[in-house]
């Protein structure tokens, strides 16, 4: 009875003047520790990879990164913090206070209080050095590895941030977002392009198909968004297609990613290219307002000028014109080619890059439509097509845009390659 009353007159005591508990410590990502205005020694933990280290007499300064920005954080720490293991591209989780930096650097920093090695990182084997600018190039023999260089981390920002501009652009829009089939048995581009899918076992009967019907990796989204189009007014898609093109080419890719959008009771090109104009402007913006700095890097370091020449772009409407307009132009400028008229398109061409944009107004004449198929032996294969005009069919049209040759158009990246995460290319499927 005395032990229990004992124990209650503990227990009011610590009631009423409030035992010490361990401080709370709330996770945060670099980009947000970098983003506190008034920082008063909240206590924080911090997660990344070790970009530089000093060690001083009485102190020791580490920056840590975790990609979320381009800016790494500045950790200082007592001497006593400092080990072997404390090297550049190791793993961190730093735990410690986050006050106003006395430095005119940066705005906070983070006082450590505790350290932990998560993964050592042997430097000496590193493909990337420390206080090294590798060239893009050298940098393509190490896809596992060069995400966490700064110029990479970049351009890989910027990505994520278009591809989310991209997004909201279409949504903003009324576009319907559709998930077009990686798999087909079409071909929007014509023979010797396409990547062949089979079975990697070999099926009972040789001469029979896994679907029946040869199957390809798609080159374009084009014919499936023209049967969504005959329900909604406005689609979109935006996914990886697939080129066999034996090309090392720095604007060729074997896998990459298309924008592709197409748009009913469209009777005039203008339309379209408003759309495209609008597109490239609207997620241009958005990045730049997103990833200032991460443009600038690619600006300053990647290609000098890029900066000048993409605000001429945002700030003045586009020169797009149409084949036919085109044919004109280059029959007044030389009579030594002979041109074939073409359905209504329009190309948008840049500097650099090549064609960023292709589109058109799509054939909706039935009987046009069931003449060629006839000549080419494929009524049967592409009946589906031509029940789309039979069935409350619209004048539509659409376009393409490829991603990396935005990217590279924007950054001013020069290879196709630098703009991936993981490229493909004849000769080279790394990982």
């Amino acid at each position: 009875m005395l032990g229990a009353r004992r124990l209650l007159g503990a227990l009011r005591l610590c009631s009423s003047v409030s035992c010490p508990r361990p401080r709370a410590s709330v996770k945060m990502r670099v980009r947000d520790a970098l983003g506190v205005q008034d920082a008063s020694g909240e206590c924080v933990t911090v997660q990344g990879w070790i970009r530089s280290v000093r060690s001083q007499k009485k102190v020791l300064f580490l920056h840590v990164n975790d990609g979320s920005s381009l800016e790494s954080l500045q950790v200082v720490a007592d001497s006593s913090f400092d080990s072997r293991e404390l090297a550049f591209g190791s793993s961190v989780q730093v735990q410690g206070q986050l006050v106003k930096s006395q430095s005119k650097r940066q705005n906070v920093e983070l006082k450590a209080e505790k350290i932990e090695v998560i993964g050592n990182c042997e430097t000496k084997a590193f493909p990337i050095k420390y206080k090294e600018r590798h060239p893009l190039e050298y940098l393509r023999q190490y896809p596992h590895l060069r995400c966490r260089t700064n110029a990479l981390g970049s351009i890989l920002r910027v990505r994520s941030e278009a591809t989310a501009a991209i997004h909201s652009y279409f949504k903003d829009n009324g576009f319907v977002h559709i998930h077009t089939p990686v798999l087909t048995s079409n071909d929007c581009e014509g023979a010797g392009e396409l990547f062949q899918v089979e079975p990697s076992s070999k099926i009972k009967v040789p001469e029979e198909n896994f679907f029946d019907v040869p199957a390809f990796l798609t080159v374009s989204g084009q014919l499936h968004l023209e049967v969504m189009s005959g329900a909604f007014t406005r689609v979109f898609t935006f996914g990886p297609t697939f080129r066999a093109e034996n090309s090392q080419s720095r604007r060729h890719l074997a896998e990459f990613y298309m924008v592709e959008a197409e748009i009913s009771f469209v009777e005039s090109l203008q339309d379209l290219m408003q759309v495209m104009e609008e597109l490239f402007k609207a997620t241009t913006e958005m990045v730049l307002s997103h990833c200032p700095e991460d443009v600038e890097l690619c600006h300053q370091f990647i290609a000098s000028g890029q900066k000048g020449r993409l605000e001429h772009m945002l700030k003045n409407n586009f020169i797009i014109i149409s084949y036919t307009e085109a044919i004109e132009i280059l029959k007044q400028a030389s009579q030594h080619f002979t041109f074939t008229p073409k359905v209504a398109a329009v190309d948008l061409l840049v500097p650099g890059v090549g064609e960023l944009f292709g589109g058109s107004l799509r054939e909706e004449r039935y009987h046009v439509l069931e003449q060629r198929l006839a000549r080419s032996g494929l009524t049967k294969a592409y009946q589906w097509y031509l029940d789309l005009r039979k069935f409350g069919s619209v004048p539509h049209g659409g376009f393409g845009m490829g991603f990396e040759r935005y990217l590279q158009c924007i950054l001013g990246v020069d290879n196709i390659k630098d703009v991936i995460p993981f490229p493909r290319f004849t000769h080279s499927c790394l990982l």
